[in-house]
């Protein structure tokens, strides 16, 4: 899944949205886990593909550990195939649209030495229930909050009752308006293996309050 650090029972950390090289760079300093980059075109956080390449570049030359994210909504293959043959292709891909089992089963045997994550946007229990099918097939799943206008980075809060007691055979991570102010209320409720945050760390669309994220980081470090 994300690879962990310092501690291999500490949560993983995920900033999401990144648009610059420059933010990657000093992001990547903060002893994070995951980068994630948006390829979703409606996005106010998309990014092209050569930008996008900058930025795992510039994240590779701080640490080779940090998990490339490329983050895509119902994309054909052909997309996959382009980009995971550049020079520095992303380590995994993470599914933010309405794909199928047979989609991810798919993308998992053509593409084996990248990792694969399955995003689902929770507003009930029912949400839930298609998850298991998808967990042979995935190597995480993201759990993100409903919004009938966008598919992420809305700055919604997962419902965290829902999730109360709740286990899966596949990694998770936690995502939908994460700032450091919520981390004690999570972590006193959940123990998700990651946690992926982008909104409500912004001062815009894709540019980061770097002092939120290292307040978030901090925070989620003092959990642990």
């Amino acid at each position: 899944m994300i690879r962990k650090s310092p501690s291999k029972n500490s949560t993983a950390i995920k900033i999401c949205g990144i648009t610059n090289t420059s933010q990657a760079n000093s992001i990547a300093q903060l002893n994070i886990n995951a980068i994630g980059v948006i390829g979703v075109k409606k996005s106010p956080r998309f990014v092209p593909e050569e930008e996008c390449i900058k930025i795992f570049n510039e994240v590779e030359k701080v640490s080779s550990s940090i998990e490339k994210v490329f983050v895509i909504a119902n994309e054909k293959l052909e997309a996959i195939r382009f980009i995971s043959n550049r020079s520095n292709p992303p380590s995994v891909i993470q599914l933010h649209g309405d794909e199928s089992v047979d989609y991810c089963r798919e993308l998992k045997n053509e593409f084996p030495s990248m990792k694969l994550w399955k995003a689902f946007r929770l507003k009930s229990i029912n949400d839930l229930k298609s998850i298991s099918q998808y967990e042979k097939n995935i190597d995480a799943i993201l759990l993100d909050a409903w919004d009938s206008r966008s598919l992420g980075g809305t700055g919604n809060r997962v419902p965290i009752e829902l999730l109360i007691n709740k286990s899966f055979t596949a990694p998770w991570i936690l995502a939908g308006g994460i700032s450091a102010e919520i981390i004690p209320e999570i972590f006193s409720k959940l123990r998700p293996d990651g946690i992926d945050a982008s909104s409500r760390l912004e001062i815009s669309p894709g540019i980061k309050d770097i002092k939120k994220v290292e307040s978030l980081v901090r925070k989620i470090r003092d959990q642990n």
